[in-house]
């Protein structure tokens, strides 16, 4: 969950306490390209007032104008579906001629916002599944990965925390890596023992400690919402990580460094207690190959290869770094090869 959806559960617990009729509206599905995922969602006030989003704001104006004109009559949760019609996706801004299913959900005591929001505060990942025919409204922790189900009587959204980001190396890149993971809501750790490496260029967000990289990896019970990257390339502090940090559920373990340094470090890997499928998981060099040069460009790099493994994004072989570099010398040596043929050729003509 990310804080722009837990900020309008908070503030619908809020409304309600003041004895204020609230609507909660959640993406069910999309067909076509959509400005927000399934499971984003949108609370509207008995005036009209709202918070969050649904979808670029056109939807959000129809749905408030409905709220202040007939204000919120519903008893039961009942579904919505917009840009069936060209007309429709035309008039509501939904690219492609796309489509877009919302639950409206009328919001009462029994809607258990308030013990969800603690779970999922916690650090509990929490499935709230509402009954579409009686509006009643159940908890349970959960390990599911899909977020949002719908199977005609329950509609089932997990809720959980920030996804967890745990970066190993406090230098110029971790400063820029940072930076961009803020903007996308992670819940940043950042873990360098060298007492030189100051955190002052960090974003006041970030976590910084002090421990020893394994160390840093047990304590944080790293989770399928969790990644890591290595950044100082000293074996001594990154291997250590990585020793440890293949043997968790994190959905994404990647190093920097040269392919030449990431074959070596494999190879360094094998003598721990990790199996070849646990070594197979490690991504390195990190990132997806844009050509980066420069620290914020690399920082690009990785997490755009991040949010691929994170929404499920198989990326092809050929557009990871190692991928394409590996391409780039075998079409180096097929040109180098066909100019040494050439000048054979010359020469014996």
């Amino acid at each position: 969950m990310d804080s722009v959806d837990l900020e309008v559960l908070r503030t619908s617990i809020a409304w309600m306490e003041k004895n204020q009729r609230v609507l909660l509206v959640t993406v069910v599905r999309t067909w076509g390209s959509s400005p927000r995922p399934e499971g984003a969602m949108l609370a509207i006030r008995g005036d009209g007032v709202v918070i969050g989003s649904v979808s670029g704001g056109c939807i959000e104006d129809d749905l408030i104008l409905k709220v202040r004109e007939n204000g919120i009559t519903n008893e039961l949760p009942e579904m919505l579906t917009y840009g069936v019609s060209a007309e429709e996706a035309h008039r509501f801004g939904l690219p492609c001629g796309g489509t877009i299913q919302l639950m409206l959900e009328p919001l009462g005591r029994d809607s258990r916002l308030e013990q969800l929001v603690k779970e999922v505060e916690r650090g509990n990942l929490t499935a709230r599944h509402l009954d579409v025919r009686t509006g009643r409204v159940s908890l349970d922790r959960t390990h599911a990965v899909g977020r949002v189900t719908y199977n005609g009587n329950i509609f089932t959204v997990v809720h959980g925390p920030r996804c967890r980001l745990l970066v190993i190396g406090a230098g110029q890149l971790s400063t820029y890596l940072t930076q961009i993971a803020s903007g996308l809501d992670y819940q940043i750790t950042v873990c360098d023992p060298r007492e030189e490496y100051l955190e002052e260029f960090l974003p006041p967000t970030v976590s910084l400690v002090r421990e020893m990289p394994d160390d840093a990896v047990i304590s944080m019970k790293l989770d399928a919402r969790s990644a890591v990257v290595t950044l100082t390339h000293d074996p001594k502090l990154d291997d250590l990580a990585l020793m440890e940090a293949l043997k968790t559920d994190a959905f994404y373990v990647g190093a920097i460094g040269s392919r030449k340094n990431n074959a070596a470090r494999r190879e360094r890997l094998k003598l721990f207690d990790l199996s070849d499928e646990q070594i197979a998981r490690l991504r390195g060099p990190a990132g997806l190959y844009i050509g980066s040069k420069t620290p914020p460009e690399i920082a690009l790099s990785i997490l755009a290869e991040m949010t691929a493994a994170k929404n499920g994004v198989v990326v092809g072989r050929l557009n990871t770094v190692r991928g394409a570099k590996e391409r780039e010398n075998q079409l180096g040596k097929i040109s180098e090869q066909g100019v040494e043929f050439l000048e054979s050729s010359c020469s014996t003509s």
